[in-house]
């Protein structure tokens, strides 16, 4: 069964605004992967909203925290990476937060609230998108307790949703 309501196409205005938000949260150019006038469709959860761009689930919004998703691979693979030990997978794909003990790595530089991706130490794969507390000099430092909040991970409702919406656009 579903989890989705239906899809949406956002009106030109809609798409516009969009865009926009897209560019100023995170820094992104949406025409450099999708071109000027991509088809932008919205998908509401329980959890929130799924945008599926030019037919990809791409961009998920939930408490006004607009992050992509983790099919966006081209996007997700630039952004700064938490390297979390095996140990840690299994709390962090039932949805907790990352705390210091798990981390074994940061890569790249990054703010407070920014979106990171988090993988998993031995197969380097992205297992969420999270934001962090502090900012990347800090999270070196600290320890122990939340250091990035989880966003969206592996098997939660925006997985199951964007995988439905994948299956569908390959059918």
């Amino acid at each position: 069964m579903s989890t989705s309501t239906r899809r949406v196409p956002l009106r030109k205005d809609g798409r516009k605004q969009f865009l926009e938000k897209v560019s100023s949260n995170l820094g992104l150019n949406i025409e450099s992967f999708f071109g000027s006038k991509p088809q932008v469709e919205v998908t509401e959860t329980s959890k929130g909203k799924i945008y599926v761009v030019n037919g990809r689930p791409i961009f998920a919004e939930f408490e006004n925290d607009l992050f992509p998703t983790l099919s966006f691979e081209q996007y997700v693979s630039r952004l700064p990476k938490v390297v979390v030990d095996m140990g840690a997978v299994l709390y962090i794909c039932n949805g907790a937060d990352v705390m210091g003990p798990g981390i074994v790595g940061i890569q790249g530089e990054f703010a407070p609230k920014s979106v990171v991706t988090v993988v998993d130490v031995k197969n380097k794969k992205p297992i969420a998108i999270a934001k962090s507390v502090f900012d990347s000099k800090t999270a070196l430092i600290i320890k122990k307790g939340k250091l990035f909040e989880n966003m969206h991970f592996v098997g939660d409702e925006i997985w199951t949703v964007s995988k439905e919406i994948e299956g569908k656009q390959k059918s």
